[in-house]
């Protein structure tokens, strides 16, 4: 069988399917849709990152310059800086907060009362739902140097108040303390979704073999979950260049630019706060094409190495 009788079967049994689903079909309609007007015409815009953009001119009557924003992006002195800045940050938050969720969702596993189990999903769930400017205020008084409540207990313990958003030795940390106890709760709804899905049967014969809870955990819920934690994995990776923008925008101050400068906080107060929206579209697509990469190598080594991939 040649190349155009499979290609001809292949469309036959794609037309068969969809007069057969037509309704599941047409209700696709609405998402791709949505997909093209909010997702793929908006990349249109992208061509400004090779021009001189003017908002009186627009797209069509902008000169172009070729690489010219990008150019001064990678020769930019503060561009190293703030690349570090992003990749540290990412790295942070990739070593302590992606296995935060999967050891939360572990625990609640095994809990056998549900009204127990729901109050607590509720406690953990509901940072996520609050902004990141309410959160900002509410660490600011928390951690304030001269009235906050942890650093009177601190002072009270016989140690020194610590400026926790002026120090740069801590202002890392506190970012990476402040978005895991956000989105940790969160998270975990994914994997207890995962473990849902296990057959009881297995931990019902683990227990006959004499299994415990911890080996249960090692050999059948974490097997269970593999998957779900692979594509998690490779999806996190997507966004290492984007280290938690609204997080440190509203966070951040002047003295810890040094160390908490990220991409996204770089476009804000170079690129819209100077209105040069060239120049910051052009650090917008650097940071989209490096996250694609990322997606597209995390796969490859998953799947090499893990045996588990996206595609």
């Amino acid at each position: 069988m040649n190349v155009t009788e499979v290609l001809r079967r292949k469309r036959s049994q794609t037309r068969v399917a969809i007069r057969k689903d037509w309704d599941l079909y047409f209700m696709l309609v609405p998402g791709l849709l949505f997909l093209l007007l909010m997702k793929y015409t908006p990349m249109y815009g992208l061509v400004i990152a090779f021009q001189d953009f003017s908002i009186f001119k627009g797209i069509g009557g902008s000169p172009w310059v070729g690489w010219k924003h990008f150019e001064k992006l990678i020769g930019h002195e503060q561009f190293l800086n703030v690349l570090t800045n992003t990749l540290i940050i990412s790295f942070y938050k990739l070593i302590f907060l992606f296995p935060a969720p999967i050891m939360v969702a572990l625990l609640m596993n095994e809990l056998r009362k549900m009204l127990f189990k729901r109050i607590i999903q509720s406690v953990i769930y509901l940072p996520h739902f609050i902004s990141w400017v309410i959160i900002s205020g509410l660490f600011i008084n928390l951690l304030s140097l001269n009235d906050g409540i942890v650093n009177t207990v601190i002072e009270k313990l016989g140690g020194e108040r610590i400026a926790f958003f002026m120090d740069q030795a801590v202002f890392r940390p506190l970012l990476v303390f402040t978005e895991g106890w956000k989105e940790v709760g969160w998270g975990t709804i994914v994997y207890l979704a995962a473990m849902s899905g296990i057959d009881p049967q297995l931990y019902e014969a683990a227990k006959m073999d004499g299994a415990g809870k911890l080996r249960q955990m090692i050999h059948i819920t974490l097997p269970g979950i593999f998957s779900t934690i692979v594509l998690m994995l490779i999806l996190r990776l997507g966004s290492m260049l984007e280290a938690g923008t609204e997080q440190i925008l509203v966070m951040y101050n002047p003295v810890v630019y040094d160390v908490a400068d990220v991409i996204g906080t770089y476009v804000y107060r170079v690129g819209l706060g100077a209105s040069d929206y060239s120049f910051s579209t052009a650090v917008g697509m650097f940071e989209s094409v490096v996250a694609f990469m990322l997606v597209v190598s995390g796969n490859a080594f998953c799947k090499k190495f893990l045996g588990r991939s996206i595609w």
